[in-house]
């Protein structure tokens, strides 16, 4: 084929690598994060510098082919065929101006490098709650983090993007230099052009207090109501997750949690203690156990149980304008199900606080959303998966009654797209300012069809 003899030219031009198809490793390099997805590109490039990125360009070009950013393979949608995948992990470098808050972060960063950078410092990153995922690929998707509530979502919090455009000029541009560019990046970023680096704003948190409390299966309802109604009165400061846990009896779980179902109230603050607060949620139920004080970010991630190798999984999510009684009894009614066994874990985030008021414009927005909600279900070795796609349909149709106009893009599923996320109106934008980005169409189109 003839984009093999393109693709084969630009490989011995680049300073860096392209994998091909035929290539011994080229399996294990096209595989995203999510090992349930299956990705079938041209070739799989990690581009050493720009100039690199440039040659990959010209190839697409040449090729008739698209490039597809997955800086860490998070995020991954679709089969990807006509593509080649281009990998950011040599733009890696890391700089933090503690003077004013600023990180300039390159496109391959982890979360997890520039919370280490932060320990002690006063500052946190408005980071996820994996370290494995790339700053990039969760910024420039929405991304939603454990500060979202202090200091909105991680693309309210980006200043500026280098960006390589399809024409190969490379430039910094921010909000005055770009607007329309700026506004299409904060949720849709890798549809634009190819972001080397991003310069985020940082959270001040000068004492970070965070709580655990568990309880009983048996009063989640009760409890969930009690962190409904703290919502009214939370201070932006405080963040809260809520985790309903169906441990499956595996033998290489801890004997403390195998075969058992849970429900965990997590808290964190950015300006200390808020034990008043929470108490409130203890006061609901009988606390099976209970873990406050001072902690950090960097033990936060440590604790959040998050994969740290590309595993296989599925979920469901939903984005959800109220929380009553009424939709609260429905959840938990369906979580107790016997046939629900699938899911493993349903999560309930609180929104509000600064998500209502972001400090840029952007595509992605949490703005007049209560609550997010979340679905895991395991995949396992052998097993059909009909019985766990049963079970998210079935979460779905338990929270259509309430579910919000948008979600953010960084919880849409394989195969969702933006459309999903926001008006008719700003999808049609986004569209413009892609065509305009992109007139080529060298980009992957991701969730965007065109």
């Amino acid at each position: 084929m003839a984009h093999l003899s393109v693709l084969d030219a630009a490989r011995r031009a680049l300073r860096g690598s392209l994998i091909l198809p035929g290539d011994e490793s080229f399996d294990d390099a096209r595989r995203p994060w999510n090992l349930a997805v299956e990705q079938h590109p041209l070739g799989v490039a990690s581009p050493s510098d720009v100039d690199d990125l440039r040659v990959l360009l010209r190839a697409a070009s040449d090729a008739g082919a698209t490039l597809a950013v997955q800086p860490t393979g998070h995020g991954a949608s679709g089969d990807l065929a006509g593509s080649v995948i281009v990998r950011m992990g040599a733009f890696d470098d890391v700089e933090i101006d503690r003077e004013v808050g600023v990180a300039r972060v390159g496109s391959g960063v982890r979360w997890g490098a520039v919370v280490d950078a932060l320990e002690g410092s006063g500052w946190v990153a408005p980071a996820g709650t994996s370290p494995v995922v790339s700053v990039a690929g969760y910024t420039l998707a929405g991304g939603h983090s454990w500060f979202s509530r202090t200091a909105g979502l991680g693309s309210d919090n980006l200043r500026a993007v280098w960006i390589l455009r399809s024409d190969g000029s490379h430039e910094r541009v921010d909000d005055e230099v770009d607007p329309d560019l700026m506004w299409a990046v904060r949720g849709a970023g890798a549809v634009m052009g190819i972001v080397t680096a991003l310069e985020i704003d940082l959270v001040p948190a000068p004492a970070v207090w965070g709580a655990a409390l568990t309880f009983e299966a048996r009063d989640a309802a009760t409890v969930i109501r009690a962190v409904r109604d703290l919502a009214a009165d939370a201070p932006p400061s405080l963040n809260v997750f809520v985790d309903s846990m169906r441990m499956p009896y595996l033998p290489q779980l801890p004997d403390e949690i195998r075969g058992r179902s849970f429900l965990t109230v997590q808290a964190l603050s950015s300006d200390g203690s808020a034990d008043e607060l929470i108490r409130r949620v203890g006061r609901a139920a009988t606390v099976q156990r209970q873990d406050s004080g001072p902690t950090s970010p960097r033990a936060v991630a440590q604790a959040s149980g998050e994969p740290t190798e590309p595993t296989p999984g599925r979920g469901a999510s939903a984005a959800l304008s109220t929380l009553d009684d009424e939709m609260i009894d429905d959840l938990v009614r369906f979580r107790e199900m016997p046939e629900q066994w699938p899911i493993m874990g349903i999560g309930i985030r609180m929104l509000g606080g600064a998500l209502e008021s972001p400090r840029r414009a952007g595509f992605a927005t949490l703005q007049g959303v209560g609550w997010l909600l979340h679905a895991l279900v395991p995949v396992l070795p052998d097993a059909s998966s009909e019985p766990g796609d049963a079970s998210m349909a079935g979460f779905a149709e338990v929270l259509a009654r309430a579910k919000a106009p948008h979600t953010v893009p960084t919880f849409l599923g394989p195969g969702q797209t933006l459309e999903r996320c926001a008006p008719t109106a700003s999808v049609d934008r986004l569209r413009r300012i892609r065509v305009t980005a992109d007139p080529e169409g060298l980009l992957h189109e991701g969730r965007l069809p065109r």
